[in-house]
């Protein structure tokens, strides 16, 4: 079979289930054939057996005309009979001119020897006595009576209707099988269609989906496995559709970003150089150059931090450390933009100290990215709220804002990479990159953890990490090191 042919499931189905259609029901129907045929064999030699015995008890009676009587046997049921002798005189009685061309042949063109040797009163049937012949024929055998030298009686039945009628079951079978190749044909065609037309459907929308249209969906009927596969790729497209609005949204704000700066400081840098600006102002916009700089340093440092954790090549230096110290050290960091922002500072620890298993540098940054967040989206003169408490083997770490808060529709989004809530209206140099909360929580999860969020509009956020619990005494038996996955 070329290969060319079948180029496609919809035609080797097709033909997988025609053909093996086709071939059952011809398989089937030769097989009862001979079935009936090896039957129908059977049963005439029994009926040839019953002529033969009972032309040896008319002619062990010696009662009547004995050849008369074969005669008749022979005549009335279209047979031939033979009596061989003991001096292998042959006798043969038949009435249709067919059989002469048996009844002529010597018993050198027979299997008599063979026959005479097994021959005994109770008689068998042979379907290669006669070795040449114009058509099939079936021969019962009998030995005359019980004395070794009382001869062979035989009688030959035409196998020629039997074999038509074999034939004519094979030429029926041939066109049963006909006719289940094309009811096969029709039904596999339905079926076929039935199984690949979805496959057809997800092949567009896939096609669809690698031009960048992620607005193909596919139809979904049933409860089978296409159905299933179906529904994936649908949420696939979804998952994809969001993810290329937000990665255009979050390029289209890094660009702005970015530009913003960076004519910002071309500008000033072009002043200064051409004199618009005096020398006596040149630390002020230096500093505005500065700042400018920062913001730029920290969003290229997320995009890399983002990058690096994603793609695993971070290793995780495990450490047993106290939670609460490490949160007293970052709290100092943020001192000056508190004051700046007179907000006040509450922190409560269930306990004075509270040792935890994870790496403190990558904790560190979770803790920076929480509080830093906290106060850029909490107005002056707020309160902000840290704590800290263990149950069994794991430590809850919470941060809590008095803020604007997240509106709810965004609430499920806060951790998705390049996701800003940009509903909020919130004045400028409060807008983030969108990577601060993306990067804490593959950090969470690099530990094998989990972090959480509750917000309301104008009634601040809260963020809650767990962190695995441990005692001072413990050590690490991998060197302190996870890749990041």
């Amino acid at each position: 079979m070329h290969k060319n042919r079948f180029r496609t499931i919809f035609s080797r189905m097709m033909f997988m289930q025609c053909t093996t259609v086709a071939a059952a029901v011809f398989l089937i129907g030769a097989v009862l054939a001979v079935i009936v045929y090896a039957g129908r064999i059977g049963e005439y030699g029994t009926q040839l057996n019953r002529y033969a015995q009972n032309a040896r008890a008319a002619i062990a009676s010696g009662a009547g005309d004995t050849e008369a009587h074969l005669r008749y046997l022979a005549a009335d049921n279209d047979i031939l009979v033979e009596r061989v002798g003991t001096h292998n005189d042959v006798s043969a009685y038949y009435a249709d001119p067919r059989w002469e061309v048996y009844a002529s042949q010597s018993l050198s063109d027979t299997d008599y020897s063979s026959v005479a040797a097994y021959a005994d009163t109770i008689g068998d049937v042979t379907r290669g006595y006669f070795r040449s012949g114009g058509f099939p024929v079936l021969t019962a055998y009998c030995a005359v009576s019980t004395d070794p030298d009382s001869g062979v009686l035989l009688i030959s039945g035409d196998l020629t209707p039997m074999r038509t009628q074999l034939l004519q079951t094979v030429l029926w079978t041939l066109l049963v099988s006909a006719f289940a190749l094309i009811g096969s044909g029709v039904v596999s065609y339905y079926t076929a269609y039935r199984v690949i037309n979805p496959f057809i459907e997800m092949n567009h929308a896939v096609q669809c989906y690698s031009r960048g249209d992620f607005s193909t969906r596919i139809p979904v009927e049933g409860k089978d496995e296409a159905a299933q596969l179906g529904k994936s790729l649908n949420e696939m497209a979804e998952q994809l559709r969001g993810l290329e609005e937000t990665r255009r949204s979050f390029v289209a704000n890094v660009s702005h970003e970015l530009r913003s700066p960076l004519t910002s400081m071309k500008g000033f840098l072009e002043a200064m150089q051409d004199g618009t600006i005096p020398p006596e102002n040149y630390p002020e916009y230096i500093g505005i150059v500065l700042n400018e700089t920062r913001r730029m340093v920290t969003l290229v440092n997320d995009l890399l931090d983002l990058a690096r954790i994603e793609s695993g090549t971070i290793q995780l230096n495990f450490e047993v450390f106290d939670i609460n110290e490490l949160i007293r050290r970052t709290l100092l960091t943020f001192e000056a933009r508190l004051i700046e922002n007179e907000m006040e500072m509450e922190v409560r620890f269930a306990q004075e100290q509270c040792t935890v298993f994870a790496d403190s540098a990558q904790i560190g940054q979770v803790l920076r990215n929480l509080i830093d967040n906290a106060i850029k989206y909490s107005p002056k003169g707020r309160s902000l709220f840290v704590s800290t408490y263990s149950m069994r083997k794991t430590v809850y770490v919470t941060v809590r804002d008095n803020g604007i808060g997240i509106p709810q529709e965004d609430v499920p989004h806060v951790f998705d990479r390049f996701y800003k809530v940009e509903k909020a209206h919130t004045p400028a140099p409060q807008m983030g990159s969108g990577l601060g909360l993306s990067i804490v929580k593959r950090i969470i999860e690099s530990h094998g953890q989990s972090i959480t969020v509750r917000s309301a509009r104008g009634r601040g956020t809260q963020f809650t990490f767990t962190l695995e619990r441990a005692s001072a005494s413990k050590r690490v038996s991998d060197g302190g090191k996870r890749n990041v996955s």
